[in-house]
């Protein structure tokens, strides 16, 4: 049998001293660690280098970001981990304009404020102003003087009532390429239809239908122009089913019953 060999004591001794002084040498560094950590850390919160630098706005389309950062009221002087998120959030979707909103910090200093803002579905003009009409049915002050409504039909001849109130639930329904494509929607109740609106749309062509059935009939809109000449411009009629009339026809109707009402009136 071989025989095992032998390690002396005085032979694993240096190397048990050698295994403590590592292992003591390793809680240093860790001890050490930790306290520069800290210190940083504490002269971090107590210097003014952890105070709001900057404040980012994401996500405005038509509020302006001074105006988020007023509903905000975050100072550039406090601590940015003294800023109450939950509280600022909750103070922005108070906002009519705002539907969501979210508040993060970015080391150092630096605030990130996104939002997201309930969609115009129109503008009512009135008084030679337009009022901006949200998702939510609110409908907002006036656009200053220059402003320029902009991707959203301008409703005329409507005010607050059932006849806006379906419209826009029914504009809110379609597809924003359909939406974006209306120029301009005109209240023209007919005593058989108090719903009856007057569309003209960007591309020229005009549309004649009800709000009450207009989400389910316009979205049809492209299909039927593809079917008509780009160059005949008319009425679309989506009332009861689907037809078009060209101007030059209705034109021309109106001037042949004009002749025969001067023809009556001169045989008289």
């Amino acid at each position: 049998m071989e025989q095992k060999k032998v390690i002396s004591i005085e032979e694993r001794i240096p190397k048990l001293k050698q295994m403590r002084k590592k292992k003591t040498n390793r809680r240093l560094i860790f001890l050490l660690s930790f306290f520069f950590l800290l210190l940083i850390c504490v002269l971090y919160f107590l210097s003014p280098i952890s105070h709001v630098r900057s404040i980012l706005v994401k996500g405005n389309k038509y509020i302006t970001s001074e105006k988020v950062l007023s509903y905000a009221q975050i100072k550039k002087d406090e601590s940015i981990w003294k800023i109450d998120r939950e509280e600022i959030i909750r103070t922005l979707e108070k906002q009519r304009e705002i539907q969501d909103a979210n508040v993060s910090v970015r080391f150092p200093n630096k605030v990130i404020i996104t939002i997201k803002e309930y969609d115009r579905i129109a503008y009512l003009s009135k008084e030679s102003k337009f009022f901006p009409i949200l998702s939510n049915s609110e409908i907002l002050p006036p656009l200053k003087d220059g402003e320029i409504p902009v991707n959203a039909p301008v409703l005329f001849g409507f005010s607050k009532g059932p006849a806006l109130k379906q419209l826009i639930e029914e504009l809110e329904q379609l597809p924003a390429e359909i939406n974006n494509s209306i120029s301009e929607v005109h209240h023209k109740p007919k005593t058989t239809d108090t719903y009856h609106v007057q569309i003209f749309m960007n591309d020229g062509f005009e549309v004649s239908a009800s709000s009450r059935t207009l989400s389910q009939k316009l979205i049809h809109y492209p299909s039927i122009v593809s079917q008509l000449n780009p160059k005949i411009k008319g009425v679309i009629d989506l009332e009861v089913g689907s037809y078009f009339r060209a101007y030059d026809t209705e034109e021309q109707k109106t001037e042949e019953e004009g002749r025969k009402d001067t023809d009556h009136e001169s045989d008289g």
